[in-house]
This record gives C-alpha cells, structure tokens and sequence, in this order.
C-alpha cells in the first residue's frame, strides 16, 4: 500500500485535546486557586475538559496503530522512547525544581521521587508522580506493552481486529466478573482500553475503508467508554452538589466523532502547516501547563483580573511548549535514537559467539 501523506488535522486535533484539558485546569480546579473556582469563574465553561484525555486516547490509538504499521517491535519501541522522553525528563527535572523552591500547592518532592520519575514507571513501583499530569503516561504505556505484542506477531486487518474485539472482551468480561481485582484492571485498562480500541478501530477504517467490523469495534469502544466517563463526571460534583453527568456523554460521542471524520475523510481538506506547529506544541504543553502555570495563577490571582491572568499564562505555556519542542524535542532526539542504536548494535555484538564473530 503506497504511504499516505501525513495528517495534519490530527495535529490539530491534539492540540485542541491539550487546549481544553489546559482550560480545565487553569479554570474549573480549585487546587490551582487554592479556593472554589466556580467563586472566579461562575460559568464553568471548560467544566468537561477533561475528557480532552479521552481525545488523546483515541488519537494515541489510531496514531500508534498507524506509526506501528510494517514495523518491528523494536523499531516500535525505538520511535516511542525518542518521542516521548526528552521533553518528559525536561519537564520532571523542571517541575521539582518549581516545588522544591515553591510548593504552591503544598505538595513537595524528594531526590528519590524526582529520580525514579526519570524512568516514568513511578505508578508501576508506587512513587507518587511529580507532577498530577502523569497518570496518563502511564495509560500509553501500558497501551504500548500491550499493543507490541500484536507488533511482534505482525500487523495486518485481520490480527489487529482481532487484538481489538479479544481486548474489548476481556475488559468486559473482567469488570463483571472481577470488578475489584486491581491487578487485573491495572493490565487491561479497563477504564480506558475502549478509547485505544476505538482510535484503532478508526484507523482500520481509514486504511482499509469501513467495513462492519471496523465500525462494530468502534461502536462496541464508544459503548464501553461511556461508564468511565460517567463516573469521572459524577466525581467532578461538590460534596452534596448533584452534576448533570448526560453531557459527558455527548461531548464523549464528539470525541468519538472527530477521529471518525478523519478515518472517513470528511476532514481532509482541514490542512496547513501551522496545524503542525501547533501539533508540535501538544505534548510539551500538556507536561507542563499545570505545575508552571499553576503557581502564577495561584500567586497572581489577587493583582491581576482572572480571566486575562488566565488568558496571559495560557499563552505562554503555548509559548514555552514550542521553545521545548524546538530547543529540546528536536536536538535530542535524533542523538538519543542513535544512542539507543549504537547501544543495540554493542548489545548484540556482544552475545555474539566468537565462531560468529
């Protein structure tokens, strides 16, 4: 199958993720104020952001299974380190630097957090993250683990379907069957593996056009989702408060939406490349708007009127993402990938046998 050009409106699609889970933050969370934040903003217009995260989700599966298309695994593997962790240690070695100096938020960190942070297994070890943020990093990487075996076998329609209708199975399967056992629910996902089926499911769609398997994983991921999202809405209420919870539903069904438009094509004239600038933004903006922006808002919230503060430092987050991106993302990468190459190749050489050699 020839190489299809790069998608540029998913670019943008991730950007406008990072965008309304920033606006969730810096508007709907009172630990950012130190105070109820409905008392600053009345409207609580961002008050489902949150589900920009169920957006990621379903982009990090339609992206991963495209990425990972005709690769190995280690190959796979390769490309997911070099993206992810150069603006990740960044952002560790930023942020506790911020709460050492300012615990703003009462939280601080120590040198044995900060270091085990560096390897981004701190959930899988029981170290608290230093920045909140960080729990949905360790979501992809568990999607990561758990798609490699499907890289391993080697991707086709058929398999990758497949790896989808036994994974959606087994999470529902296990959630009426062994609804408390931690273990389980921490290896299959249950709470967000719909989400990365239903990004895989899009991506068959657009690969290989839509067929009644393609949209019955996709229909059967929106279904599964819809519990989890419910119960993130009722948990967003104040104590005593009831919270219409129907319209994360619908904002659920958006997301959904989206991702099918571009499988379908219907946004392919959504094109540019200021879409990829803001693309570029996304992951950096995402690590670190919280625990740099929050201490600002906090700090200057009595001085300045809130929803130009919050305007301002918005801004400049988008501004620090792309010094990242550009200044950090881009020159490390390429070094840390040919790192991790000369490391294999000194690797294998030496397991090599001497009558090899």
């Amino acid at each position: 199958m020839t190489e299809r050009p790069r998608l540029e409106v998913l670019d943008g699609l991730r950007f406008l993720a990072a965008f309304a889970v920033v606006a969730y933050h810096f508007t709907t969370m009172d630990r950012v104020w130190q105070r109820p934040a409905v008392e600053i903003f009345p409207d609580q217009t961002a008050a489902y952001g949150w589900l920009g995260v169920y957006l990621f989700f379903l982009i990090s599966g339609f992206v991963i299974c495209m990425s990972a298309w005709d690769r190995g695994v280690g190959s796979f593997f390769l490309s997911r380190v070099v993206r992810l962790y150069p603006a990740y240690w960044l952002s560790v070695l930023a942020i506790a630097a911020v709460l050492t100096l300012y615990p703003w938020n009462h939280r601080g960190v120590t040198l044995d957090w900060t270091l085990v942070n560096l390897t981004m297994f701190q959930d899988a070890v029981g170290v608290p993250p230093v920045a909140e943020v960080y729990w949905t990093l360790w979501a992809e990487l568990r999607f990561y683990l758990l798609f490699s075996l499907i890289v391993w076998w080697g991707l086709t329609y058929q398999r990758v379907a497949g790896f989808c209708v036994v994974w959606l199975g087994l999470v529902t399967v296990c959630k009426a069957v062994v609804p408390d056992d931690l273990i389980v629910h921490t290896v299959l996902m249950t709470d967000y593996a719909p989400l990365f089926t239903g990004g895989i499911g899009c991506y068959l769609m657009y690969r290989f056009g839509p067929t009644l398997v393609s949209w019955g994983i996709v229909a059967a991921s929106f279904v599964l989702s819809t519990p989890a999202a419910l119960h993130r809405a009722g948990l967003e209420s104040y104590p005593g408060e009831e919270i219409v919870r129907w319209p994360a539903v619908v904002w659920l069904a958006g997301c959904f939406l989206l991702v099918i438009a571009v499988a379908l094509g219907w946004l392919s004239r959504v094109r540019g490349r200021w879409l990829v600038v803001l693309g570029a933004t996304t992951y950096p903006l995402y690590l670190l708007h919280l625990d740099l922006g929050g201490p600002i808002l906090f700090s200057a919230q009595w001085s300045v009127p809130p929803a130009l503060l919050v305007a301002v430092v918005t801004a400049a987050m988008i501004a620090l993402a792309w010094l990242v991106h550009r200044y950090v993302e881009r020159p490390l990468a390429p070094l840390l990938k040919r790192g991790l190459l000369s490391l294999g190749t000194r690797v294998s050489r030496t397991r090599q046998p001497e009558s090899v050699r």
